[in-house]
Formats: C-alpha cells, structure tokens, sequence
C-alpha cells in the first residue's frame, strides 16, 4: 500500500496579491499565477496552496470573504482559475485553496440578512448576543487585532461577534444550516478541480455557547502589543463542540479520490488541539505557529517541535512552515544581515528534513527579507492599529521579484501595490536562474532529494545529540537511514561524525562545520557500518563544502553513486507520485543500533544552542533580541527616539493566533 500524495508533500504558499501582476493594476492576479507556475513546478514541490481570491472588499485582503463562490475582480474571474487549475494539473501540481470558514465579509449576504432584524431571514447565522445590562459587551473576549471582539449594531439592538476585524462578523456554526451552508461552498469547489483545502482559524469558528469570559493570562515577561494577550482563550476558541463539523468536512472531501485538508491552529498551547483535529475520520493534517513567530531558531525548538508527533498509533500527521503571509521572513528574524546567506541554506536543508509536510511561502527560495515598509504605505490594517507596537504582515507580503531589473522586478508593469524590498532585486528570479550557485538551485536539488528517499518523505525520525547548537536527526524507512545536520549558529563547530555519504552540504568540510554549515547524508547500513565511508571524514577525499554540486554530484560528494541523486531541476515523475515506495512503520525511533551509534540522547539533555549574536541596533525585549528591530524603528516616521521606542518596535505578534 502506498501512501497517499500528500503525505511528506511540499506545498508551495502563493499570496496572489502579490505573486505575479498579469495586468499591469499593480496587483497580482490569477493570470499572473498561471502564467509563473512553470517556476513552481521546476522547484519540485507537490501542491500549491492559494491564499483567498474570492470576492472581497479587502479590508483584510481577501480573508473578509463576501462571495465563497466567485472570484474577486481584482484577481480575474472563474475562467480564470478554471485555467489556472488546468495548468498547475498539467505541471503535476496539485491545487489547495484557502476556506475561510470562521467568519465572512460585513458585506456579505448573509450578514446584511442577519442584521436587519432578530427574526428574519438568517437571523441566527451569525452570533449575536443582547448587551449587559449595563450596555457593555456580552462577555470579556478580545479581537485578535485589538480590541473587545463585540461591535454594538443599531438595527438588531445586539453586539454581533468578530474574532478579527469588526468588518470579519463571526459566523454561527453552531447553526446546522450554517454548515450546510459553508459545505455546499466546499462542494462548489472540489467540483471544479480543486484539491483540497487549507482551513483559515479553523479552531475559532466556535466558541463556547454559554460566551463565558475568559480568565487573565498569568505574569509573562513577553510583551502584551494587543489586548487579546491579556487573556487565556478557554472558552473563546478551541471548543470540542466544533469536533463533529470538522468530521462532517472530512465526509465531504473523501467523496472525492485524494483530496487533502490542512487545518490552521493557532493559540499558546495547540498541540493537544492539532491532535483533536487530525484524529481518525477528521482531517489530514494541521500545523501551528511553532516556528513562524519563534524570535530565535535553537535545536531545541526543533526537537520541542517535533516532539509533539511521535508517530504514535492513531496519531494525526504534522505540517510545517518557517515563513507565511502573516509571519516575519525567516532570514530577516533568525540570522543577521552578513549570515543570511548561509543561514538561508542551513535553514532549508533543515525544513527538507523534518517529518511531516512542510509548506513553503513564496519568495522563500529566494531568500527574500523581510522588507520595513514606511508607515505611510502600510496597508495592513492589523499594523496600522497598534503602530509601532506589532510588526506589520506587509513586510512579508510585498511583491515577488522575477526580474533584476526594472521598476516593477517582472511582478507589474504598473506601480506595486507594497513596495520591493531594496536588496530584492538582487535576489531575483532571474539573477538566481542564472547562478548555479544561488538558493534558488539550492532549493531545488533539496526538494528533489526529499522527494526521491522515502525516508525524508514519511520515515521515521530520532534526534542526535552533537552538541551545543546543532541540531542533529536522523530519517528511516525500511533499510534506508539519512543523516541531517544542521549548525544553528554562526560559529564554527567540529563535530564527530558518524559513518556516511554526503548527499548534499553546504560549508562543510570533513567534520568541520562553518557557521550555518549543514548537510544531509545517507547513512551505511546498520550492519556495514564498521567505519567511515569514502568522503565522509577523511582528508583526502573531503565532504564538497559548496552550495551546490553539479549533475554528477553523487560522485563528488562522498563517492555516492550519481544514480542515487535525483536531478536538480525538472516536474515530478508524474502526476500521481505517491511519495515514495517506504511507508513508515513506527514511531520516532530509529533501527535499535542507531541511537548508540549517533551518541543519540533524551531531548531533556539537548544542550541549548548558543542564539544568535548581538549586533547594534539590536533591542532588548525580556532576554530576548530581535535582528527585525532596527529596520523596524527605521521605518517608523513617527516613532520617538531611545531605548523604550526601540524597544516598543520588537515585538513580534502573531495577528491570527
């Protein structure tokens, strides 16, 4: 039995705002999509996941949906994505849209319905509740951009709730008509191809009937930018009441052969809620805010991660993601400017091979930075509330550069609506293409390594301890075991390496890591592993410490055989690749010898990596600094001057926690 596509698959995030302008309006639009997914397939992903396109006023961009089933006129029209879908299926790209299922647009039918009277047409679609008796909101809960998460409407004489925007009113689904409703919007769209769905704030589509307050969050040293952080959210999110809808979306979708559900969980401890979610019978998989707001990436980050998924009987499977369109960029947050480059790579050698999906968000082979777009062209209206307290999301969501040169960087002949980071240029497509020693190839001979052993794909993982600051694991299906190693500081480490080939390696020579250095490696068999292999630490043939290999790499990097290393560009084998002939069949542990061969040890003895280094301009924020925080202050034309101003601009909120 194989296993499914989409089990170990890499989704690649596309935010159409700002991927590919087909009409010159500055926007990005479905056209522009369809006309780049040649570039997405050549990364060797699986999917693509669209960020909404749906009729909106975009007043949170796309995520305030006004029709479920049409296309918003600044995207295009159904035609459109009927293309757009037909081409990504040609390309072998499976399809996964975003279903915003929690809340709609103030401008939708359904709500200008619901708020005319309590008895009308759709009255109880959406929740509403009478004032207290003093005229104050029903209950304590806060908007997740600030604010109490109630808005008083005149015509019903009630406050209607919104977890984010007041413009985002909060739908019912308690109300079975509701989810009837929001399943034959599901229907509409599996109908036309698509292949799955990516659940926005799934776990806030319900809260508790009774709209009991919640308590105040304990003491913290981590800055409060918002008033939704005052408090613990048990009774405003993570209802078991919203279980049986998300098994009744799970009916829906296995109507149709190899369709895929992802499911957004945010909160401060969603571990136990992604597990509730992807149970049996319910979703496929979930993933949470783990590393995309974490201010410093340790290994024992990863390790805490990871260890959330066992692989135990019955479990669900996990997804992860570095970067998205609500999360600061990755390089800009964990590494400073002179080690972006080499953090870049380590980064994604490491996201290659973690167990689970792993999405990747546009411009993230690149290595874009994240860009301080000045307060007067913010459009995120999260940002512009609680200026300068939170980071702004359009940092991460300015346009998508495919060429050097030129104003508009191949993204729009017109003016962009976010500007382009200054040093994008440089990192554009094009100028990448023609650098075969760029992240962009280096992307994509990882992607293709992940896609051609089944061990990174859906095997197995148990952690190595190597010491301080690196992170060290191993993958297993079957007979086949490979090494990843990742150092997660910018000094240089001498690690005892156990018996190997080098698959890929990036500054690393022998045994010595550089800052930043990473690799992976295949291991020998357990019972062929009585001492190093060719290339692995011997000094006449060392491990390649370059960026990239070329098509006979197999050869040159540890004597491995070129036939072993997939190529470094190109589609899929076909349409329906399966992910790999290995399916796991245990959970983390690796064959019985490897622990003691890989010095492998409890994750309570992980030794915490050294951070990052401090560079001035760097601020101080509860023993913790952030490499964001200077362009940060830069951007701000209103912002005071010394530490606390400084200070204030660190913090690092997650919008749609």
């Amino acid at each position: 039995m194989t296993d499914p596509w989409w089990k170990g698959a890499a989704v690649y995030q596309i935010y159409p705002r700002s991927f590919a302008d087909a009409n010159g309006d500055g926007v990005g639009d479905l056209r522009g999509i369809t006309a780049h997914l040649d570039h997405v397939a050549s990364l060797g992903v699986d999917a693509i996941w669209i960020s909404p396109f749906y009729t909106s006023p975009m007043r949170d961009f796309g995520y305030d949906v006004a029709d479920y089933c049409d296309v918003d006129p600044t995207f295009g029209t159904l035609a459109d994505f009927d293309a757009l879908v037909a081409r990504a299926h040609a390309l072998g790209l499976k399809v996964i849209t975003d279903q915003v299922w929690s809340h709609t647009s103030d401008q939708h039918a359904w709500f200008r319905q619901s708020r005319q009277r309590r008895d009308g047409d759709r009255h109880d679609w959406y929740v509403w509740a009478d004032a207290k008796q003093d005229g104050s909101p029903p209950n304590n809960w806060q908007s997740v951009f600030g604010g109490p998460a109630w808005t008083w409407d005149a015509r019903r004489q009630q406050y209607y709730l919104h977890t984010f925007l007041r413009e985002q009113p909060q739908l019912n689904v308690r109300n079975p008509a509701v989810q009837e409703a929001l399943l034959a919007v599901g229907r509409f769209w599996l109908e036309r191809g698509v292949d799955g769905f990516r659940l926005d704030a799934i776990n806030h589509a319900m809260g508790s009937a009774a709209l009991t307050d919640n308590p105040p969050a304990p003491p913290s040293n981590r800055p409060r930018t918002r008033s939704f952080d005052f408090q613990l959210k048990q009774h405003s999110q993570d209802q078991p009441d919203m279980l049986p809808f998300v098994e009744r979306i799970r009916a829906l979708t296995d109507e149709y052969p190899d369709r895929f559900t992802v499911a957004e969980i945010g909160g401060e401890e969603s571990d136990w809620v992604r597990k509730d979610y992807t149970a049996p019978r319910r979703l496929d998989t979930a993933y949470g805010f783990d590393f995309l707001y974490a201010e410093q990436l340790t290994p024992a980050l990863v390790r805490a991660a990871l260890a959330q998924w066992p692989g135990a009987a019955g479990e669900g499977w996990p997804s992860w993601a570095f970067e998205n369109h609500d999360a600061p960029r990755a390089v800009s947050r964990w590494a400073l400017p002179e080690h972006r480059d080499a953090f870049a790579r380590a980064k994604m050698v490491l996201l290659a091979g973690l167990r689970g999906n792993i999405f990747l968000y546009q411009g993230e082979e690149l290595g874009l930075t994240q860009v301080a777009v000045p307060f007067e062209l913010l459009q995120d209206p999260e940002a512009i509330a609680n200026w300068p307290l939170t980071l702004s999301r359009d940092g991460a969501r300015t346009p998508m550069p495919w060429q050097a040169e030129g104003a508009g960087h191949g993204f729009t002949a017109g003016t962009p609506w976010l500007p382009f980071g200054a040093d994008h240029g440089a990192l554009a497509v094009d100028a990448q293409e023609a650098d075969a020693g760029s992240l962009l190839h280096w992307t994509r001979r990882l992607l293709a390594l992940r896609r051609a052993h089944a061990a990174l794909r859906v095997g197995t993982i148990a952690f190595v301890d190597l010491g301080p600051g690196v992170v060290a694991f191993e993958r297993a299906s079957g007979d086949e075991r490979l090494l990843c190693v990742v150092n997660l500081t910018p000094e240089p480490r001498a690690l005892a390496l156990p018996d190997g080939v080098t698959l890929v390696a990036s500054g690393v020579s022998g045994a010595s890591f550089e800052g930043y250095g990473a690799l992976l490696a295949l291991r020998a068999p357990a019972e062929a592993a009585a001492g190093p292999a060719p290339g692995w630490g011997d000094e006449e043939a060392p491990v390649a410490s370059s960026t990239t290999a070329p098509a006979d790499a197999g050869a040159q990097l540890g004597d491995a055989p070129a036939s072993r290393m997939p190529p470094a560009t190109g589609l899929r084998p076909t349409p329906e690749h399966a992910g790999g002939e290995g399916r796991e069949t245990s959970s983390t542990t690796a064959p019985a010898d490897a622990g003691a061969e890989l010095g492998g040890v409890s994750a309570s003895r992980v030794p915490l990596a050294t951070g990052l280094r401090r560079s001035p301009g760097w601020s101080e924020l509860g023993g913790r600094s952030s490499p964001l925080a200077q362009n940060v202050v830069d951007a701000d034309p209103t912002a005071g001057t010394g530490a606390d101003a400084t200070a204030d601009a660190t913090a690092l909120a997650a919008p749609r926690a």
